[in-house]
């Protein structure tokens, strides 16, 4: 397949328009007011299946012709594309399988089997996923619907920033977690389409920071063992969104695990949403201390919170916010 185009985004909204939410916008004036910003939080969270990734999943369903319609779909997933894609085939009448690591997180498992999704385990490797998903198109037949890769799944994920672009007025920037960098892209390239001039920044933790190494150095570097609470951004960036990133970014920053559970909590304290800690790591960025607290204050953010899917028999550890927060109403 081409890599996808900025046009393939507006495409991609129109065709699956009637099948996701649209989802708000919220505010808070305490964030606010604790980052000297105006803050714009796309709730992306509360997308079908929990995440943005239904977006692109059902982007990739939509477009299957019938003789692969008739063998279902595939893939390899720590979660939530897996469970966007079970969720999107089903709606669509096909099978879904997932590989999934053995570590995956237990709800995230749950989703994919409770949106009947079979899944396969598999060792908590990069090698290991593609080998499993391998192992499953041979002896299924099945599609593959590469989680961050394949060309429909970048641009349905587009379509957040371009219902996003047209919720908020004329933010400065905005800014995204990067894990495979299928949000990322997909963002840059409704940027392009929507012709906004709008700054594009990728977050990630200290523990999973290969796309900011590899924004600096200017070559795609993968070779990391992630150590990060942010399971959704454990995933190395692909092949496909460092050629976007290098493209269009604006900048690649990484925060430490303390602030992007700060940054979780207070999101569940302020915004009332609950969000997991891969969703928390741009805001986190924001935060007093952060990489750009400096250069953003005084500016109109837009966030993307990318899902809310939390394991709340394994809750991590909240650390107590460090400094005083204005305590007004959200």
């Amino acid at each position: 397949m081409q890599p996808p185009q900025p046009t393939d985004v507006l495409d991609a909204r129109a065709r699956i328009h009637g099948h996701i939410r649209t989802t708000p916008v919220l505010q808070s004036n305490s964030l606010d007011a604790l980052t000297g910003m105006s803050l714009f939080f796309k709730a992306e969270n509360l997308q079908r299946a929990g995440a943005f990734k239904f977006r692109g999943a059902t982007n990739a369903v939509l477009q299957l012709d019938a003789a692969h319609r008739s063998h279902g779909v595939a893939t390899h997933s720590s979660g939530n594309h897996g469970a966007a894609l079970a969720l999107a085939a089903r709606r669509a009448g096909l099978p879904a399988t997932v590989v999934m690591p053995s570590n995956s997180v237990a709800s995230k498992r749950a989703a994919v089997e409770a949106f009947g999704g079979r899944v396969v385990s598999c060792e908590p490797t990069a090698a290991s996923r593609v080998a499993g998903l391998a192992q499953v198109v041979r002896e299924t037949g099945a599609t593959p619907v590469h989680p961050f890769e394949h060309p429909h799944v970048i641009a349905g994920q587009g379509t957040a920033t371009l219902e996003l672009l047209e919720q908020v007025d004329a933010p400065h920037a905005i800014l995204v977690p990067v894990g495979g960098g299928g949000l990322l892209s997909g963002t840059l390239l409704a940027v392009r389409a929507a012709g906004f001039p709008v700054q594009v920044i990728g977050c990630e933790p200290a523990g999973a920071a290969d796309a900011e190494r590899s924004f600096r150095a200017r070559q795609r570097l993968v070779d990391f063992v992630p150590d990060t609470v942010a399971d959704g951004l454990r995933t190395p960036l692909g092949e496909v969104a460092f050629e976007i990133m290098m493209r269009d970014v604006n900048d690649v920053v990484s925060v430490s695990e303390e602030a992007l559970l700060i940054a979780m909590r207070l999101i569940w304290e302020r915004l009332k949403l609950v969000v997991e800690p891969s969703a928390a790591v741009p805001f986190a960025a924001l935060l007093p201390g952060g990489p750009l607290h400096t250069s953003l204050r005084g500016r109109r953010v837009a966030l993307v919170l990318s899902g809310g899917n939390v394991d709340l028999d394994a809750l991590p550890v909240l650390p107590a916010v460090p400094a005083p927060v204005p305590n007004t109403l959200p």
